[in-house]
């Protein structure tokens, strides 16, 4: 037998894993690294966070990657030479910081690697008739295995593509074996550049459970910030703060067919982008607002965007678990908790869980449940399709 194909085998039947979680979100901050300690699968799945840290991107890659994101015009030859250089630069971040944690790559099972989206497309956004839902993520799993030398899973979303969902949002999966809790409804809302939550019912029956985007967390605030303050971030919410929402821009954005369109349902900065922003201004005739007041319109627009998508589950009785950047912005999470005054908020922290770390965990989870688990038995209506994800390339 091919001595990868044993070891693959050999893993499959332990009892715990050590596996590094990858994530690199739309507001490509820098790579989360998450080593993780995976025991059991499916709903006896008990999961750890060993070390965990964030390898921040220079600006020089940064804007490598931004020169094809989200592009409809984005050079073909350039898609093709960052696929494989995104690889190396996350393999290169792998080691240095097994290294500084004293590790070595044979102490590590399995790479589960994210990659780098680059373009969503589902079909309520591409608007093409006869072409399926897509998503495209760089980073090829082949190269982080080899310049590793550890055993690597990846492009996750094809596999929930090709069994009829939308390629995201992914979290639900780990989410309902690792967070369900009998007795208590759950939302874990994840404020990325997009904001997407999963409903976890009190019941824990799989058959209710449904995760979805619900619309713009970071990426517009991001966006805005870093063309008119040369920002990343604005950082807890201090620029909105100084400003006023202005109703008139907050309805001109919420009047978008996503909005009204049931769960689940995906989006991205394809949609949620600067010319959106400028096609509402221009409706509103607020084009002359202050940055201040469009920030502060920004962050209320988001806030509603989740407050209503949580408002439609129709549950009285919620527990609301944060994660992701947007949990750091003050202003945000206050507007939050106003527009939604009968939910008790948390973070993951409350779990066990660094929030910072949770969607690198997910994805560790999800490698775990390839190797090891069985699909679980969602509903066709819920949009999740009972699927084990992600390819598997060995370092050879």
């Amino acid at each position: 037998m091919n001595k990868h194909w044993k070891q693959t085998f050999d893993i499959v039947q332990k009892a715990e894993k050590k596996i590094i979680g990858l994530m690199s979100g739309t507001s490509l901050d820098g790579l989360d690294i998450a080593l993780c300690t995976l025991k059991g699968h499916g709903r006896r799945t008990e999961a750890r966070v060993e070390r965990f840290k964030t390898v921040p991107y220079t600006a020089e890659w940064k804007a490598e990657v931004k020169a094809i994101f989200s592009r409809h015009d984005a050079d073909l030859e350039r898609v093709c030479l960052l696929n494989e250089q995104t690889a190396i630069v996350h393999a290169d971040m792998i080691l240095s910081t097994l290294n500084e944690w004293n590790l070595k790559p044979a102490d590590i099972d399995l790479i589960a690697s994210h990659g780098q989206t680059i373009f969503h497309a589902p079909r309520a956004l591409h608007g093409y008739e006869n072409y399926p839902n897509g998503t495209l993520q760089i980073g090829d799993g082949d190269h982080i295995a080899v310049k590793t030398g550890i055993i690597t899973l990846s492009d996750f979303r094809q596999k929930h593509l090709a069994a009829g969902g939308e390629g995201a949002p992914l979290a639900v999966y780990g989410d309902y074996l690792v967070f369900s809790k009998k007795g208590e409804n759950r939302i874990m809302l994840n404020i990325g550049g997009i904001a997407n939550f999963t409903f976890l019912p009190g019941d824990e029956d799989s058959k209710r459970v449904f995760s979805s985007d619900v619309g713009p967390g970071n990426t517009l605030m991001d966006q805005y910030m870093q063309q008119y303050f040369s920002q990343h971030f604005d950082q807890d919410g201090a620029v909105a703060g100084r400003g006023e929402s202005n109703q008139d821009l907050l309805t001109a954005l919420l009047d978008h067919p996503f909005f009204s369109a049931g769960m689940p349902k995906t989006t991205g900065p394809e949609l949620f982008n600067l010319a959106y922003l400028e096609s509402a201004q221009h409706r509103s005739a607020t084009s002359g607002l202050s940055h201040e007041d469009v920030m502060a319109t920004l962050c209320h627009f988001s806030a509603r965007a989740i407050a209503d998508a949580v408002l439609r589950t129709n549950e009285k009785s919620i527990s609301l678990f944060m994660s992701g950047g947007g949990m750091h912005n003050r202003l945000l999470v206050s507007m939050l908790k106003e527009l939604l005054p009968d939910a008790l908020f948390f973070t993951t922290a409350d779990l066990g869980i660094d929030p910072d770390a949770k969607e690198a965990l997910l994805f560790a989870i999800l490698a775990n449940e390839t190797m090891s688990g069985e699909p679980q038995p969602f509903s066709a209506e819920s949009g999740i399709p009972s699927v084990c994800m992600g390819k598997i390339s060995l370092p050879f």
